[in-house]
């Protein structure tokens, strides 16, 4: 299931990362590249308002993709022994350690 999210998260990510690139960063992108027909590309208005929502809609995908596969994942081996050790050393009794004993002071 972890290899799934891997997946998924990878690919969405390369999707939000060219729908990035293909943005102008001041305001052109690829409405401006088409010569003139800036308020409509191949049928779709607005192809900034597409290329912006499309932003959105796969960086929500992929903080989401990022937050259920936290619920998914096992825990690690480290984790499962370290809490052995926890519970191990919670339920020993605590042993009663002496005083030390003082020193002889010389002179006396």
């Amino acid at each position: 299931m972890t290899i799934l999210f891997v997946i998924l998260i990878v690919l969405a990510s390369v999707f939000l990362g060219f729908i990035i690139l293909v943005q102008n960063p001041k305001g052109g992108g690829l409405a401006a590249n088409v010569g003139g027909f800036s308020n409509q590309f191949m049928g779709v208005k607005q192809t900034t308002d597409v290329l912006e929502k499309g932003t959105w809609t796969l960086s929500i995908i992929v903080a989401l993709l990022c937050i259920f596969s936290a619920f998914f994942m096992q825990k690690s081996s480290s984790t499962q022994v370290r809490d052995t050790k926890v519970n191990a050393t919670q339920s020993a009794p605590a042993q009663q350690q002496q005083a030390p004993m003082p020193l002889p002071q010389p002179g006396k």
